[in-house]
């Protein structure tokens, strides 16, 4: 095992610049020193001495289609040469094509009409969906939203998100969450089945309607003070928790029957990261708005935005200028976009997912057989978790986790004569759980790649 990593000495430069002039309140660094990045491509980055590290997370889940994936780069370098730019109130090919391509297939999953706007990120495609649901509830500003639920970190997606850590020194701005407990059955009461706990959390939630001193519902005249329930299906942050397959079902049951809203977050499982285009899919269920950003344009321009069903978000409703940003569906964006959708189209490219996510499960679950500390796998395509616990196979490790992310990240261990990094991404409601987000590009030979270098970080954990 080798001592703590030294920065070379043109490294400790830049570092020294980034602790005098850089905010370090859009970073967070994992390990000191922190890495600095020189190239990419497929499944691995390099850093400045040219080490190379198999990335397992692919930036929080925004490059699903591999480092510089070459048939993305080439659409993006054509669209720089043609429109590369145009102003947000101006009309080109690709948002109307982009916008289409989404609302046809809204249409065909769920039987509903919509409409796609258009933002420059996942958080600000938050914001505009709180303003499209407050728009349509009349200027309600409560909204439900998960333990352990992540949805940006603006100052309305904070009001929503259940740390309190991201908003303790901003207050709240309109927006405020109620909540609710998520059906995480690795940690929840014991002698029940998964699909009998996610029916246990539904009945609890729809016991807050059943009287008006429960507090969020007026029988009366049949209004609740709530206006929306805010889902990721599958958690992100929160340590990608796969909830029961009846859960949502039933939890939109009783959100329909109070006329509150289901707005699905598919900034982080959303393009087939969960071997469907949306992971709500999974859940056979109608959601009435939609939330992506990230891989949309595979990490290359910060394109997002949100379908809404056209009751919502119709030109009557949702006038011209509710919402704007001058980057907005700019060119270079769409272009990705359209070329993301045509790529995952020529194939069957959720059963490519599946296929490789039920292989990566195996190893994953081999490996639980073998090392006492990890209590819990579980995977959705290639959306899997990997829970960090003491001896006894439950109590939250983090120290434990931390410790193999720093030992990955030196860059160090061997496997078949090669010298590898490892770039592991740390979740949970203990930040004790490897969220684990491969590219969706990976090959079978790269996934018992990562497997072998997660065993020799696990065999390092339990003899330290």
């Amino acid at each position: 095992m080798s001592d703590i990593r030294i920065a070379t000495a043109e490294d400790q430069v830049l570092l020294d610049k980034e602790a005098k002039y850089c905010s370090y309140g859009d970073t967070v660094h994992y390990i000191e020193p922190p890495r600095i990045f020189s190239r990419c491509e497929g499944s691995y980055v390099w850093d400045t001495e040219d080490q190379a590290y198999l990335d397992l997370q692919m930036w929080y889940s925004a490059v699903n289609f591999g480092y510089a994936n070459p048939r993305l780069n080439n659409a993006l370098k054509q669209q720089i040469d043609t429109l590369p730019q145009i102003a947000s109130q101006y009309l080109h090919k690709g948002k109307i094509e982009l916008s289409e391509m989404i609302a046809v297939d809204a249409k065909k999953k769920f039987g509903l009409d919509g409409r796609v706007h258009f933002n420059v990120g996942g958080s600000q495609s938050i914001e505009d969906s709180l303003k499209v649901v407050r728009n349509a509830s009349n200027g309600k500003s409560l909204m439900f939203a998960f333990e352990g639920g992540y949805h940006g970190r603006t100052l309305g997606a904070s009001s929503i998100t259940s740390s309190y850590r991201y908003r303790r020194r901003y207050g709240h701005f309109g927006e405020r969450a109620q909540f609710i407990p998520f059906p995480y059955h690795f940690r929840g009461p014991k002698g029940m089945t998964k699909e009998e706990y996610g029916s246990h959390c539904v009945q609890q939630f729809a016991r807050l309607f059943e009287t008006e001193y429960n507090g969020v519902w007026d029988p009366k005249v049949g209004s609740s003070e709530y206006a929306a329930f805010y889902v990721e299906p599958i958690q992100g942050t929160g340590g990608y928790v796969i909830p029961p397959m009846n859960f949502y079902r039933e939890l939109k049951h009783v959100l329909d029957q109070h006329g509150i809203l289901m707005v699905s977050d598919e900034i982080q499982m959303g393009f087939y990261r969960t071997g469907k285009l949306w992971s709500i899919e999974h859940f056979d269920v109608q959601p009435d708005v939609i939330v992506f950003g990230k891989a949309l344009t595979n990490g290359l321009n910060p394109l997002g935005g949100i379908w809404a069903r056209e009751e919502l978000i119709n030109p009557k409703i949702f006038p011209p200028g509710s919402t704007h940003s001058t980057f907005a569906s700019n060119p270079l964006g769409t272009a990705v976009g359209l070329e993301m959708f045509k790529m995952t189209s020529e194939v069957d490219y959720g059963a490519m997912v599946m296929a490789k996510g039920k292989y990566f499960l195996e190893g994953l679950q081999d490996l639980q057989k073998r090392f006492p500390i990890i209590g819990d796998v579980d995977g959705l395509g290639l959306a899997l978790r990997c829970e960090i616990c003491g001896p006894d196979g439950f109590t939250p490790d983090k120290a434990t986790l931390d410790y193999m992310v720093e030992e990955g990240m030196k860059g160090d261990m061997v496997v078949d004569g090669q010298k590898l990094g490892l770039i592991l991404d740390v979740g949970g409601y203990y930040k004790n759980v490897i969220t684990l987000a491969p590219s969706l590009e990976i090959s079978y030979p790269e996934i018992d790649l990562g497997l072998k270098l997660l065993e020799q970080l696990l065999v390092r954990a339990t003899k330290r």
